[in-house]
């Protein structure tokens, strides 16, 4: 559903990643992986489990900032502040490279096809230990692939094949690095209640929409003042953070051969046997009908490549102005985030699919006075309608996807939890790379170019009322519990 005047906007069901370098939805949606195997788990525990939230008297969300949850905090502040060449990359692929609406939709989705495997991520990290570590090598790789990625976008990058490649690189970065953080959130969600569940993802998405805070406003003024080039130079130094935090991850190192530790036999076989319990556990109808829901939920198509060519080339706003629009929705996701664990976390999940869809949709058509010019008629001016809406929107979209991630953590068996939580997210980011195929496709089909609108508005309406469909399947979420640790421990070995 288009919700914002940047590309992509954010989605009322969709946070953000994260999420491709590209994408500026206000979900990464996604969570990342250790392996099936439980021992693998155990070996990277970092505290024991009756004191992980009381070595620190500093908190933030409720949860307590140990070394190894700031580090997770700070990966998430990289992603967020990644946003500083968001707008680069759409003005680059608009005004450089010349793409229509179409093709920057289906760019944005080929970015997004690393965050589609992020299981293999933790098979890898797990089998292939890097100078002893599963977890510190992996982030200082990530973070040296992604400042690699916004180097060649600097220099070396001329056509949109090469942006292509770039972006997926970049996304290849962020996707891994959050499987490697991400096991140490879901080894603290399991067992644990939908309230702290809650807080641990928010302090996750709050991070991350500090980042995006902190980067917002430049965004756009330093694309007017110097240009993309200069932008992406920039931002080639920002992934060095997750390289420099890793050393605050507390690892014991492989002292003995690592299983796999090379492409043999037993590697093979060890993926055989986790692809087996990974199967095992996603066929059953606790995990595979709620995880249909998400995936559908996430499906629907979206307009958000269209309205930010409208709002560039028809309403004529500037890098400058944009970015500011990009703090105000950096500010609302980080409100979305606060209001959830504020006030709906103990809310049953169904009620909050259901409210949130309501309100988006109806919120999202809003869309439409823009692009007719109704709210000038109104005397609201195109720039203070793109605020307002796009604040109020964002908040919605950011606190409508945490249920998301809380439902995909409470869903997963204990024992292979962190490998099919980052399963249950990959098929989450299917639906919306899905999402924005269709969406493209419709986009070409309305013939929305990057100089013709003449029926946007009939995209936005198709693409809201497109949100409706999965509510009709509900009943495939699980059934409202008590927000309570015991029921949520036998919810977990029940299933």
């Amino acid at each position: 559903m288009s919700v914002s005047v940047q590309i992509p906007s954010a989605s009322v069901r969709r946070d953000s990643e994260t999420e491709p370098l590209i994408d500026s939805r206000n979900r990464k949606g996604d969570q990342p992986t250790t392996t099936i195997k439980e021992d693998s788990v155990l070996s990277n525990k970092t505290v024991p489990h009756k004191n992980k939230y009381s070595l620190s008297s500093v908190s933030c969300f409720g949860v307590d900032l140990t070394p190894d949850n700031f580090a997770v905090a700070m990966v998430y502040f990289v992603q967020g502040v990644l946003g500083l060449a968001r707008l680069a990359v759409s003005f680059y692929l608009k005004d450089d490279l010349h793409l229509d609406p179409a093709e920057t939709a289906v760019i944005s989705g080929f970015s997004s096809l690393p965050w589609l495997v992020k299981p293999l991520y933790g098979f890898i990290s797990d089998s292939f230990p890097l100078f002893g570590y599963r977890r510190r090598s992996y982030l200082v790789l990530s973070g040296l692939l992604g400042a690699f990625s916004w180097f060649l976008m600097a220099t070396f990058v001329d056509s949109k094949y090469s942006a292509a490649f770039s972006i997926l690189i970049g996304s290849l970065s962020v996707a891994f690095s959050d499987v490697v953080v991400d096991s140490m959130v879901v080894e603290r969600a399991r067992g644990e209640s939908q309230s702290m569940s809650g807080s641990l993802q928010s302090l996750c998405w709050g991070s991350s929409a500090f980042g995006g805070i902190v980067s917002a406003y430049f965004s756009g003024s330093l694309v007017d003042a110097y240009g993309v080039r200069f932008v992406f130079g920039a931002t080639s130094l920002l992934p060095l953070i997750t390289s420099a935090v890793s050393v605050l991850v507390k690892e014991q190192p492989v002292r003995s051969p690592a299983r796999g530790v090379s492409l043999g036999n037993g590697f093979i076989e060890s993926s055989k046997n986790n692809f087996t319990q990974l199967w095992g556990a996603v066929k059953q109808p606790s995990v595979l009908l709620p995880t249909l829901f998400i995936f559908l939920w996430q499906a629907t198509p979206q307009s958000d490549s269209a309205m930010f060519y409208f709002t560039t080339n028809k309403l004529g706003f500037t890098p400058e102005f944009l970015g500011r629009v990009k703090l105000v929705t950096s500010v609302a996701s980080l409100i979305g985030v606060g209001l959830y664990n504020g006030f709906l976390k103990k809310v049953p999940l169904r009620k909050i699919f259901l409210v949130m869809t309501l309100v988006g949709t109806a919120l999202g058509m809003t869309q439409v006075l823009l692009v007719s010019g109704l709210n000038r008629q109104l005397g609201i001016s195109d720039e203070w309608f793109a605020i307002g809406d796009s604040l109020i929107i964002t908040v919605l979209g950011q606190a409508s996807f945490m249920p998301v991630l809380v439902l995909a953590a409470r869903i997963c068996p204990q024992g292979m939890e962190a490998t099919l939580f980052a399963t249950l997210m990959s098929i989450s980011n299917g639906g919306s790379v899905l999402g924005g195929l269709i969406g493209a496709g419709l986009t070409q089909v309305f013939g929305v170019t990057k100089d013709r609108f003449d029926n946007l508005a009939f995209l936005i309406v198709l693409c809201n009322l497109s949100s409706l469909l999965p509510l009709p399947l509900l009943g495939l979420l699980p059934g409202d519990e008590p927000d309570t640790k015991e029921s949520t421990d036998i919810e977990m070995k029940s299933n």
